[in-house]
């Protein structure tokens, strides 16, 4: 009775952490593209609060979740597209631009929460499970594992896409040399900006599907810091994940995990511990994560350096 108990706690827990790890997944996997393409964006908290807010504001609105889910990615976007302009055209320091566009998603979000929505006290339908044939079926995991909404499922997608752009297309090719060798690039008559821009606006749509999937995915509501650091952990995550999107998945899967033991050991009334000590689980992690790979990481050698093509 014990081991099928401890089997179903073990099934619940993984389950939730692969729920959990969703905006993770989205989110450190288009940093990967980003940060390939030599362009560094700390800027992913505030691009998910925007996306979120979109999402779920786009919802509120139609009542379809599809619309609300393309808002949240039109959102990430048009923050990219901001963020690409001061750091690829201007050529702007991108840490400080970075932390511009985080104050920026943090205020605007807050702004126009507190404005048009706080009061209506509304919220929105989310996403629904999903069965998938056979999977579900299976004992004990199956269930837990295989009864998840589709944007869940589509993390798989994403990563499988990922790989493909990254590794198995032209495209990918002068990308990650762009993150290398610009200058081999420009050479070559290939545009570094372009490429810049393409990678940046990949990276924070991914980022703005990550945000609205807490609105509309995990949570009915939008409230004002829902991220609650999700886009400094993900930079965290491409560190840990040595810029690869396999890794970055389970990567986040693993800090998934940790939130989601992070709420069941709140749960636990015989364990004497404040609870703010679990809810720090995942971010000591982090630190832990960028102890142990800072110093062993292979970064992209113009990662963070803008290039003059004149």
């Amino acid at each position: 009775m014990l081991d099928i108990l401890t089997l179903g706690f073990l099934a619940t827990l993984l389950g939730a952490a692969w729920r959990l790890a969703t905006p993770l997944i989205f989110a450190s996997i288009g940093e990967v593209i980003s940060e390939r393409a030599g362009v560094l964006n700390i800027g992913l908290e505030g691009t998910m609060l925007m996306g979120a807010f979109c999402g779920f504001a786009a919802s509120f609105a139609t009542g379809s979740i599809p619309l609300g889910l393309a808002a949240g990615i039109a959102a990430g976007m048009a923050f990219g597209l901001i963020f690409a302009f001061f750091t690829i055209t201007v050529k702007a320091n991108q840490i400080v631009v970075g932390a511009a566009i985080n104050l920026l998603g943090l205020g605007l979000t807050a702004f126009l929460f507190r404005t048009y929505y706080v009061s209506t006290g509304r919220g929105v339908d989310i996403a629904r499970p999903v069965r998938i044939p056979w999977l579900s079926d299976l004992p004990f995991f199956g269930e837990a594992l295989f009864r998840q909404n589709l944007i869940v499922y589509s993390t798989v997608l994403v990563t499988v896409l990922a790989v493909i752009l990254l590794y198995r297309s032209s495209f990918g090719l002068t990308l990650r040399a762009v993150g290398d060798h610009p200058k081999a690039v420009d050479v070559a008559g290939r545009s570094v900006a372009a490429y810049r821009y393409g990678a940046v606006l990949i990276g924070t749509g991914l980022a703005g599907l990550g945000g609205a999937f807490l609105t509309l995915g995990h949570s009915n509501q939008f409230v004002e810091g829902i991220t609650s650091g999700r886009g400094f952990i993900a930079l965290a995550v491409v560190v840990f994940a040595r810029w690869s999107p396999v890794g970055a998945f389970f990567v986040s899967l693993l800090f998934g995990l940790f939130y989601a033991l992070q709420l069941q050991l709140q749960a636990q009334p015989m364990l004497n511990i404040p609870y703010q000590a679990f809810q720090a689980l995942p971010y000591l992690m982090t630190i832990v994560a960028l102890i142990v790979v800072g110093g062993k990481s292979a970064a992209p050698r113009k990662l963070g350096t803008p290039y003059d093509e004149r």
